[in-house]
């Protein structure tokens, strides 16, 4: 037996995954050779010292997040080859038959019935889920949020999300499930749409810290500036007295492409301009910031500062 082979084995055999003639060759072959037992040794002083450190589970949010990439990547995939045509496209395989009267109705009439039992299932899952009954959905169950909306002149949301099917969900801002469907939409969902429409609603309760956690979020790292606007709105009255509020704003300020979005930042931040590092900030953009605009507010800004000192 080479050393190779031995070396090449060595994990397997410490996590007792060889069959039993191999690891008994192993074994005699470790007690002759000096080179592989101290391999041996070394692999094994490595595994204990790796399996006293705690195995990490992934949060649910990461699997949602990365099921949510999945589904948007399998969406936007093209189509090809001849299993995708036989799915998306049955009509590409029924042509050679056309000429068969009796089959093609056959395939009709199986197709109709089948269409009939999914259409039943289907009116019956969107029906509202009543809220007294049901229980919160984890995070890692759902797949995404479909839509948000709120019945106008009224405190009443529907929404409708997918788990293995699509379900809907309705009740007021201030039913638990709601809040919590309007976080993870916040967070988690491709539909920029969907994002913009719950950090709207959710602007209504900023007091409550899981909402001004996501709003934060949505401020910092939203792709969408529309979803960012919104969030920067809801988070305005907080800037005097929450110093993370105002280290984002600032930050927005300073590194957000929206100009629309810089320009809400800087008007937000008037009540804080005495503020040290708000008015670093400022003497900054007013030096050499590439709007104009920035540039001539920050300026505006600094010499009204001036004149009260």
């Amino acid at each position: 037996m080479k050393c190779d082979w031995v070396q090449e084995n060595i994990l397997l055999h410490i996590y007792n995954e060889l069959p039993d003639d191999a690891r008994y060759e192993l074994e005699q072959h470790v007690a002759r050779c000096t080179d592989c037992a101290a391999e041996l040794k070394a692999a094994r002083q490595l595994h204990a010292t790796l399996s006293q450190v705690p195995v990490q589970e992934p949060s649910p949010n990461l699997v949602t997040a990365l099921r949510m990439r999945l589904q948007e990547a399998l969406e936007t995939t093209e189509q090809g080859g001849f299993w995708q045509r036989l799915i998306f496209d049955p009509g590409a395989w029924l042509r050679p038959i056309k000429l068969a009267p009796a089959l093609a109705a056959a395939i009709f009439i199986v197709g109709f019935a089948g269409g009939i039992g999914a259409t039943y299932q289907v009116m019956n899952g969107r029906n509202p889920v009543d809220l007294s009954a049901a229980t919160a959905p984890t995070e890692s169950s759902i797949t995404g949020i479909q839509s948000i909306s709120q019945q106008p002149g009224s405190s009443q949301i529907s929404i409708r999300y997918n788990t293995v099917s699509t379900q809907e969900a309705q009740g007021s801002l201030n039913d638990q499930r709601i809040q919590q469907l309007l976080l993870f939409a916040t967070r988690n969902n491709y539909n920029s749409g969907v994002r913009m429409d719950s950090v709207d609603l959710l602007t209504q309760a900023p007091n409550d810290i899981r909402v001004r956690e996501a709003l934060l979020y949505a401020l910092r790292y939203d792709s969408n500036p529309g979803v960012r606007l919104k969030a920067i709105e809801g988070l305005g009255s907080y800037v005097k007295n929450d110093v993370r509020v105002r280290d984002a704003v600032l930050e927005a300020l300073v590194n957000d492409s929206n100009p629309g979005l810089r320009t809400q930042a800087l008007h937000l931040l008037e009540p804080v301009r005495a503020d040290s590092s708000v008015r670093v900030v400022l003497q900054k953009l007013a030096e050499s910031d590439q709007n104009l605009y920035i540039r001539t507010q920050a300026r505006n800004v600094l010499s009204q500062m001036s004149e009260i000192d």
